[in-house]
Formats: structure tokens, C-alpha cells, sequence
């Protein structure tokens, strides 16, 4: 089995964290409680500590958190995945906080993120792939719509 590491603890923490600021951020936009997101960002990648293929983490980590009635499973089963039928702003909230924030914890743009990706599991890894098309879903369909910073204007670029 894989180990839920303490840079994977720090990468769930600056997720979360970076789920919190955006709802707090951006409240028109967002409907949900910053707290649920920050409690959605800590549990995205629980999993790891269960599964032997890290490719099998979202779908396990969504069935073990339906099993304990999390708002949100749905959330994490579907987290990392450009080809899913389902849909919430939650979800698209998770995927841009998981682009955006490195393997132990720091944040980095999409692209930087990519390049990561790319180093660690190869060009040619479904890692890599899944992550390259959900990139373009989430620059395209979810960055136009929140404000990163808190007086309101872009002052980084996150593409």
C-alpha cells in the first residue's frame, strides 16, 4: 500500500487552505460554506494511505467518504478526472486547487504544475495526460470566473 506522506499532508493542507480563501474571496460566485471547502481540500487525497495504485485514489477515497455520508464524496471520486460526466463549482474548485498547489504543499501555477507532473510520472503517463486535458477544462471553464486575490484584481497569473 501507498502511505498518506507528510508532503501529502502538506499538499492537502494548501489545498484546503487555497479552497477556504477563494469561497471567502470570491462569495458571489461560491454558494458553499469555506469551511466544507476547507474540509473537502484536507480529505481529497486521504486514499493514498489505502491504495497500492495511486491511479485508483480519487474513486477509492469518493467510496470511503459516501460509506461516512460526506457532503462532498462525489467531489473526491470524480477530483483529477477530464473525462467525468459530473459536474459541480466544488468539484471545479478542487481541480484548480490540486493544479495549483505543488506535491509538498507550495503553490504554483497550472503550467508549473504540469511540468511537475510531467518530471515525476513522464510525458506519457496517465497522471500527466488526465492532468494536461483537465488543465485546459479548468482554464478554460473555471479560472474566468474567481477573483485570486483580496482586493480584487489578478495580480498573478495561474495559467
Amino acid at each position: 500500500m501507498m502511505d498518506f506522506s507528510d508532503s501529502r499532508l502538506k499538499h492537502s493542507l494548501n489545498v484546503a487552505r487555497k479552497m477556504q480563501d477563494i469561497v471567502q474571496n470570491n462569495p458571489d460566485t461560491f454558494c458553499c460554506k469555506p469551511e466544507d471547502m476547507f474540509y473537502l481540500g484536507i480529505v481529497h487525497d486521504i486514499a493514498y494511505q489505502f491504495v497500492e495504485d495511486p491511479v485508483l485514489h480519487e474513486h477509492k477515497g469518493g467510496e470511503l467518504l459516501k460509506d461516512l455520508d460526506f457532503k462532498y464524496w462525489r467531489e473526491v471520486y470524480h477530483h483529477g478526472d477530464p473525462d467525468t460526466d459530473y459536474s459541480s463549482d466544488e468539484l471545479m474548485l478542487l481541480n484548480f486547487a490540486d493544479l495549483t498547489t505543488g506535491p509538498n504543499g507550495e503553490s504554483m501555477t497550472i503550467k508549473e504544475r504540469l511540468d511537475d507532473i510531467s518530471l515525476r510520472y513522464g510525458e506519457t503517463s496517465v497522471q500527466f495526460l488526465k492532468a494536461k486535458r483537465l488543465s485546459e477544462i479548468v482554464i478554460r471553464d473555471f479560472v474566468p470566473k474567481i477573483d485570486m486575490t483580496e482586493n480584487g484584481s489578478r495580480s498573478k497569473n495561474h495559467r
